[in-house]
């Protein structure tokens, strides 16, 4: 459908992961009530009032008397009451309409449950076979667990660009080691709102965004968006706010979920997300807010040694400080690892990424500023400028910033700089 529009996306397959469920509710819905007694269980059942099935068959082993039950993303929370067997009876502490197939969170429970399941896997495989850009994982806790996914695939004979979900505590935890081997970030607030105290998200969010910058991985902040967007046709001013906050902050991308999955105006939540993106962009302070970046950034690499393609970033965001009148940055890539670095500090100029890789081309587009451009021949200045004027992009006499590397190096190694102006 992309390319019958003429669209460059990414498409993002959302691996599942050890996520538990509620199963399926007589009528789609049911309402619970304050006080009410209700029963879990992993039979297999068909929901109705007072009975609820959970598709975790460990479920019942996992919780104990007074053991918290959240549905919901938290909005509807059980305390248990008894275990027996396959079932377990709770009392509602807090009511609302459940939905067939909701999530179910433990807060006071570490399940002994593998991040990446053998579900992921074959998913893994069918995305892979099907021509997915990037995997999202769900649920992951630590380095390894990207490892996994990227070993698997590289089983089957392919790369795979991994997205890592932050929604456990551990994963916070180990969220450096996370990014040394993670392709991007996901800070997905739903679950996370149920790991971690609420009101310590949007604290984490920020600081999240941050590392994934300092990382030069995109990030997308997503969850609850335009939630009220699902029932009514205009947001909420705190949403609306809370959308131009994540992008102040720094993230790449914001996501839709059940706004578009499920809501009742699809298309005004994607138009409404879209111009508030496009009017706090434009009123952003480009390059002010990247000067923590930048310290943060020296301070890494003077501990953990210096890339070539980081210092490479770092000459591009001074050079683009100068009054030079740069209209865009050329990054030819292969893998899409420059264009990516230069993202992440918001440039007020696009990054014009130029790559042979279809897969590089639509992953780049989750990355900031960056406009990726399919191009066999991608190491010959004069040809990436020919381009540009054909395509009515440059005119002469205007600069751009092209990011080199040297044709007799290591494939893939970005190692100069240029100021280039065209002439005819």
């Amino acid at each position: 459908m992309a390319d019958e529009l003429g669209l460059v996306v990414t498409v993002l397959a959302d691996l599942p992961g050890p996520k538990i469920r509620i199963g399926r509710i007589a009528g789609g819905q049911l309402e619970l009530v304050k006080g009410q007694k209700l029963t879990l269980t992993t039979r297999s059942v068909e929901g109705q009032a007072g009975l609820i099935p959970v598709r975790f068959k460990e479920f019942s082993q996992s919780v104990r008397r007074g053991s918290r039950v959240y549905l919901n993303d938290g909005f509807i929370q059980l305390k248990v009451l008894e275990v027996a067997g396959e079932d377990v009876f709770c009392r509602v502490q807090i009511g609302g309409l459940l939905l067939s197939n909701k999530g179910l969170n433990l807060p006071d429970a570490r399940l002994a449950v593998e991040p990446v399941t053998a579900r992921d896997l074959e998913l893994i495989e069918f995305g892979l076979e099907a021509g997915v850009d990037a995997f999202c994982a769900s649920f992951i806790e630590k380095a390894e667990d990207i490892v996994k996914i990227k070993d698997f695939a590289a089983s089957r004979g392919q790369g795979a660009f991994v997205v890592a979900k932050i929604e456990r505590r551990e994963a916070i935890a180990n969220i450096e080691a996370i990014l040394k081997v993670a392709d991007g970030l996901m800070i997905a607030r739903g679950d996370l709102g149920v790991e971690i105290p609420i009101e310590q998200v949007p604290v984490f969010q920020k600081e999240l965004i941050f590392r994934a910058n300092l990382a030069g991985r995109p990030v997308i902040t997503a969850t609850q968006m335009l939630e009220s967007m699902t029932v009514n046709i205009r947001p909420t001013r705190a949403e609306v706010t809370d959308v131009a906050n994540a992008i102040l902050d720094g993230t790449d991308a914001v996501m839709l979920s059940e706004e578009t999955a499920i809501g009742h105006y699809p298309i005004e939540a994607c138009g409404m997300l879209r111009r508030i993106a496009r009017i706090t962009d434009a009123r952003r302070a480009s390059l002010v807010t990247s000067d923590r970046l930048r310290a943060a950034l020296l301070d890494s690499l003077e501990r953990a040694g210096a890339s070539t393609e980081d210092v490479l970033s770092l000459d591009v965001l001074e050079a683009l400080k100068a009054p030079l009148g740069v209209r865009f940055v050329l990054a030819p890539t292969d893998s899409g690892g420059t264009p990516r670095r230069i993202a992440r500090y918001k440039s007020p100029v696009w990054t014009l990424a130029f790559t042979p890789f279809e897969r590089v081309r639509n992953q780049l587009m989750l990355s900031y500023g960056v406009w990726p451009i399919l191009l066999d021949e991608i190491y010959v200045d004069e040809i990436l400028l020919d381009q540009l004027r054909d395509d009515g992009l440059l005119r002469p006499g205007e600069r751009v910033l092209i990011a080199r590397r040297n044709p007799d190096g290591p494939r893939g190694k970005v190692n100069s700089l240029a100021i280039v102006t065209l002439l005819k």
